[in-house]
């Protein structure tokens, strides 16, 4: 099951690319939360936050061997059963105590540690739908499998959204399509799939580019939409406009390690989690910003060569459905924070602070390598 001579066989372009993401992560987060300690006089780099981080790199990389050496066709056997599981946890969450007012976290004690359910439910519906597009491939064209494949991932996305948590949710659209895609579903369900997802990314784009305002588009809007969840689509909040001044403020080169003042003065919301990336911008600019990018894309590239080169069925859409989960969350994000998207609390993969993010992204990067170190075997 787990053979430590197929880590020999990973694509070690990975490691150089994953540990300057998390060197970024952790020169932001230890710029960012120092100034906690300003009264104690501590601004040194390792601050309690960056501790935290080291930690789950840490253990995210014990999850990547793990699952880098582990042979991906097993989750074949065990897809239902790690799906039952993400709805069982997804629906427990509704008979807990809210934490922040939303059910997102369980708190675990003793450990003082959250854990969010949804971020593991997404993967969980690559590994169901994998499973089930592989098994229905001579009738995938049928009506029945169009309709299990909605449902596999329909259901978790209704039990997100109920949090609330449209960012999460809206993260496993993209991710259905390309499977269907790759799965070969009936081309009027893509198609279908795909007018939709222009559909709303032309209202988003209508209303973020002022072509119409936020608040002409109201009365249409609420038609089919409740006040709280229309309000998500106002491109004028504080949090909108800090992100994109942020990034402003930065210009070419940036401020400097530790020297910004807008975010730093607590202008910016959320500068290490959601919004990192204009954090990262005003501090090193423009070029610091490309910089990340170019690691992004590097990322998102390897993980779609996996996807070309996968040995199967089931490999390639897994890794299909895997390489789209990081690039939808590096795209909404990045899109968010330069306000061509409303924000919805989608992390950037490896950079944001955050336990179940890290996890979650190197149990996806660890069976995608898997995949590919047995890309020759027949």
């Amino acid at each position: 099951m787990w053979q430590a001579r197929f880590l020999r066989r990973i694509d070690f372009r990975l490691f150089f690319i994953i540990t300057l993401l998390m060197g970024i992560s952790l020169v932001t987060i230890s710029s960012y939360s120092s100034d906690f300690l300003l009264e104690s006089g501590d601004t040194g780099f390792m601050t309690p936050m960056v501790k935290s981080q080291c930690k789950w790199f840490l253990i995210g990389w014990g999850i990547f061997f793990l699952f880098a050496g582990f042979d991906y066709n097993k989750l074949r056997e065990y897809a239902w059963l790690i799906y039952a599981i993400s709805l069982f946890a997804l629906i427990g969450l509704f008979f807990t105590d809210p934490i922040q007012r939303v059910h997102r976290w369980y708190r675990l004690p003793f450990v003082h540690f959250n854990v969010q359910p949804s971020e593991y439910a997404k993967l969980a519906v690559i590994i169901a739908m994998s499973w089930f597009l592989e098994r229905k491939a001579n009738a995938s064209r049928a009506l029945s499998t169009t309709f299990g494949a909605l449902l596999i991932a329909g259901v978790p996305f209704l039990l997100i959204l109920k949090q609330p948590d449209l960012g999460t949710a809206l993260v496993l659209f993209p991710m259905t399509l390309v499977m269907c895609y790759f799965g070969d579903l009936h081309p009027f369900v893509i198609k279908t799939l795909i007018f939709v997802g222009l559909c709303a990314l032309t209202i988003v784009f209508v209303i973020f580019s002022g072509l119409v305002s936020h608040e002409e588009a109201r009365p249409y809007a609420r038609v089919f939409l409740k006040e709280y969840q229309y309000e998500r689509l106002n491109p004028n909040t504080h949090h909108q406009k800090a992100a994109c001044m942020a990034i402003a403020v930065g210009g070419m080169d940036g401020t400097g390690w530790k020297n910004s003042e807008y975010a730093r003065g607590g202008s910016l919301p959320a500068p290490y989690t959601d919004s990192v990336f204009p954090a990262f911008g005003e501090e090193f600019g423009f070029l610091g910003l490309i910089f990340l990018l170019v690691l992004f894309y590097a990322l998102i590239y390897c993980s779609f060569q996996v996807t070309a080169v996968a040995k199967d069925p089931f490999g390639r859409l897994l890794a299909a459905g895997i390489a789209i989960f990081l690039a939808v969350h590096v795209l909404v994000n990045i899109g968010m924070m330069c306000g061509l998207l409303p924000i919805t609390g989608v992390p950037l993969v490896l950079v944001s602070y955050g336990g179940s993010s890290v996890i979650s992204t190197m149990i996806a990067i660890g069976i995608l390598q898997s995949i590919y170190s047995r890309r020759f075997m027949f």
